[in-house]
């Protein structure tokens, strides 16, 4: 099992070197281009067959104790090892990592974004995967900020050198918004690490906080709180997401939506819950009032981009309800509570599902029509999907549905954890306050439906005409790499206790400490 771990954060690396090549090792084409292209699908299946199989040897009958476990000395001087181990928490997270790269992966084989050489195009994709897979598995504070780190550098490439109109304003704004941040929190990190004696993770959240003054500990939560939500991103530190969503290629969005945002929230729970918990404790309320104006705020922005008239593009509405949903997330966290814990675990499975493939769907869509743009999509020439591409049409609005938190799909159980666990938040905390930000979230949920409803009567509804362009329907590629988004999202509808019961043991050891 430990090898396993290992090879699953070490193969893309290595991968992204071989890439590099002149020619990838065993593998040919019809040109260097497309060998490279099938070097990374081979890649990230091996990734993904990798992780499925640490899933199936995982002991679910413990589901909070590390597994998988590697722990050797890197730099004895200053005490930071090479430790990774899985448990309930990051081990769905590492699978939806494994699985939306080689979806990724493999829609690049036949729709490759335009841009330079290939080569560098599926190395980066690599470095990426590799530096999101350690930040969940790895279990050193030193080693965890390196790997938070190592992502920044692919993805502003890939919006730089393969995204669309305004791609280098978004990847510099994307770049410095995420580095300063991640300044500040290296400052909290090393904080705790010196307090505290050690920088291992499960050595300190064993200690829960005990060698930490209360001081210490609201400095440390506050700095590292202050890096983990610009990647989250927290309202008011989200205004890089909507330029960076909307000039980034499909699979960019993909990745940054469906894994980068959800390596800040693990962040808060696997760190800053356990380790700092007086800090926590006094953060908490600030944490959920953000998270509540920034669930009400991004289904705002939401609905008014989707008015006729607004100029609203559809990739910078789905990145604006990212601000919404993740909400929910920092919501859950912040109740402090095991029910509240669990609903923002769920809910970031749900969103990597659901907004993975709902950034698909736009791509393809501004593929076949060259615009992204509501207007021109409802227009007289516009999409009328139902009518013109019934398959992709009824995948965007069962995508708009789960996005909404339809009941019996994933995005409806992590809400709903997170708003019950706001009614009835962590001793200690106000609940008037509390229940003020659930309602809130409440309101968020109406608005989601709102705009959400908007989007499929203006994009799939209506009648086509002659003058309209004609486009083809879901394509076999397409099929292959949106079909296992939209059955994990019934099934996790269907099915909560699969993941619940991954995660709610791992959840209560955290928040109570102990290894």
């Amino acid at each position: 099992m430990q090898i396993l771990l290992a090879a699953i954060v070490v193969v893309p690396l290595l991968g992204a070197v071989a890439a590099l090549l002149p020619a990838p090792p065993g593998l040919k084409g019809r040109s260097p281009e497309q060998a490279v292209l099938r070097h990374g699908v081979t890649v990230t299946g091996v990734v993904l067959a990798l992780s499925v199989a640490l899933a199936a040897g995982f002991d679910h009958g413990h589901p909070a104790r590390m597994q998988a476990t590697t722990d050797v000395g890197w730099i004895p001087a200053l005490g930071i090892r090479i430790h990774l181990g899985v448990d309930g928490v990051s081990l769905p997270l590492l699978v939806l990592t494994a699985l939306l790269t080689f979806l990724c992966a493999l829609y690049s084989y036949f729709r490759m974004p335009a841009g330079p050489s290939p080569k560098a195009y599926v190395a980066l994709i690599l470095v990426l995967e590799s530096g999101t897979l350690a930040s969940f598995a790895v279990l050193d504070l030193v080693l965890f900020f390196l790997a938070f780190e190592m992502v920044l550098v692919p993805m502003y490439f890939l919006v730089a050198r393969w995204g669309g109109e305004g791609r280098e304003r978004a990847a510099w704004r994307f770049i410095l918004y995420t580095v300063l941040g991640s300044v500040v929190m290296l400052l909290g990190l090393l904080l705790v690490g010196i307090k505290g004696g050690t920088f291992d993770m499960v050595a300190l959240a064993t200690d829960n906080g005990s060698k930490l003054s209360h001081t210490t500990q609201l400095v440390a939560a506050l700095a590292i709180g202050v890096g983990l939500a610009v990647k989250a991103p927290m309202w008011p530190l989200h205004s890089w997401l909507p330029d960076a969503h909307t000039a980034a290629p499909t699979t960019g969005s993909v990745l940054l939506a469906g894994v980068l945002l959800k390596m800040g929230t693990y962040g808060f729970i696997r760190i800053i819950l356990p380790v700092t918990p007086d800090g926590a404790h006094s953060l908490a309320p600030y944490l959920a009032a953000f998270a509540a104006v920034g669930i009400v705020y991004g289904s705002l922005v939401c609905l008014s981009l989707a008015r006729s008239g607004a100029k609203g593009d559809l990739k910078r509405l789905i990145a604006y309800s990212s601000v919404g949903h993740m909400g929910f997330v920092l919501l859950g966290i912040a109740t402090l509570t095991p029910t509240g814990v669990n609903g923002a675990l769920f809910a970031n499975i749900a969103h990597g599902l659901i907004t993975g493939l709902l950034f698909f769907l736009v791509g393809a869509i501004k593929d076949r029509y060259g615009t992204s743009d509501l207007d021109t999509l409802s227009g007289a020439t516009g999409a009328a999907l139902y009518g013109r591409a019934p398959r992709l049409g009824g995948l965007l609005a069962f995508g708009a549905v789960a996005s909404l938190g339809l009941p019996g799909l994933a995005g409806f159980w992590g809400e709903m954890l997170a708003m019950f666990g706001a009614f009835r938040p962590a001793d200690g905390l106000s609940r008037p306050a509390y229940l003020t930000f659930m309602v809130l979230a409440g309101l968020g949920t109406l608005l989601t439906a709102a705009y959400m409803l908007v989007v499929v009567r203006r994009v799939c509804m209506g009648e086509p005409t002659q003058e309209a362009p004609v486009v083809a329907d879901v394509r076999t590629y397409e099929f292959a790499a949106w079909t296992p988004l939209a059955v994990l999202t019934v099934l996790a509808g269907l099915w909560p206790a699969a993941l619940l019961g991954l995660t709610d043991p791992a959840v209560q050891q955290l928040l109570r400490g102990g290894n």
